[in-house]
């Protein structure tokens, strides 16, 4: 379990949350996932502390959690597949069971060496996404581990990297638009070939020569994440729900973490949805209006 190593206040500067909460993080992969395919090509090493994930020509590789949430902060440092990794797919995501599942998408797409990774994002909810933000990042992810952070609550959805948010999706159902928040979900994550579309449109192909590609993970951390019980209840609703778990799911972006995310949506966003009319001929999705994605 991680150690809540802030003062209060400090707890409520939501855009320094990755520095307080993943302090003396202590996770165990063996306890907390499961590789669920790859047939050997995903490993727990380390003693539990370093997950990784292998992509070769035959197939790749990908685990799940243990438990499901619902509403919380997640917290994962992962290092991306390095060199040649045009082709390649890193997801990291939050997904519900069923038909008509909700979704939280980090995908992580390769490149040839020296180009920049793109950070593509989505959000579903009802089994409906098409709602992508795609970024560049400002930092090489693939020289060392960054912390790649997922909060949801009632009010919104705010993806960060390394404590910077990246994007939010507002919760806009009074303007009749789906939001997750009726159903559990699973962290996942996947390394897999997508050469058909990952790299510039799929022009790129994998350079298998170059393979196995690995991607690694640790330090994963959901202290401040509501576990969803087979009774239909969570930990949030228990009485020894923690204080700063509390603050999470009431929380909204300060006015730091919104010129935070006003920074890298202005330098580093390099597609958004919501302002590609060309996509939408017959007008934006009503929270592009509302929001202002």
């Amino acid at each position: 379990m991680a150690t809540i190593l802030c003062p209060p206040n400090y707890v409520l500067l939501i855009s320094l949350m990755v520095g307080c909460f993943v302090a003396a993080s202590a996770s165990n992969f063996y306890q907390d996932f499961q590789v669920t395919w790859g047939d050997g090509r995903g490993k727990i090493l380390n003693n539990g502390e370093l997950l990784t994930l292998s992509l070769d020509k035959a197939s790749g590789s990908g685990f799940q959690s243990k438990n499901e949430y619902l509403y919380g902060k997640i917290d994962m440092q992962i290092k991306l597949v390095p060199g040649n990794s045009a082709g390649t797919v890193t997801a990291y995501y939050l997904r519900s069971e069923g038909s008509s599942w909700d979704e939280i998408d980090f995908e992580f797409l390769g490149n040839l060496s020296g180009d920049p990774y793109i950070v593509h994002t989505n959000v579903f909810s009802q089994g409906k996404g098409n709602k992508e933000q795609q970024f560049y990042l400002w930092f090489d992810p693939t020289a060392d581990f960054h912390t790649y952070s997922i909060l949801w609550n009632a009010q919104h959805i705010v993806l960060y990297v390394d404590g910077t948010p990246i994007r939010e999706f507002k919760n806009s159902e009074s303007i009749g638009v789906p939001y997750p928040k009726n159903f559990p979900m699973r962290i996942y994550s996947s390394l897999w070939n997508a050469d058909d579309w990952a790299t510039r449109g799929g022009l790129v192909k994998t350079d298998w020569t170059q393979a196995p590609f690995t991607a690694s993970y640790r330090n994963f951390n959901a202290d401040n994440a509501c576990v969803w019980w087979s009774s239909g209840s969570t930990s949030c609703t228990s009485s020894n729900s923690n204080s700063t778990r509390s603050v999470l799911l009431s929380e909204e972006l300060d006015s730091t973490g919104q010129e935070r995310l006003q920074w890298v949506q202005k330098n580093y966003m390099v597609y958004n949805y919501c302002t590609d009319t060309k996509r939408f001929p017959q007008g934006l999705p009503p929270e592009c209006t509302a929001n202002k994605s």
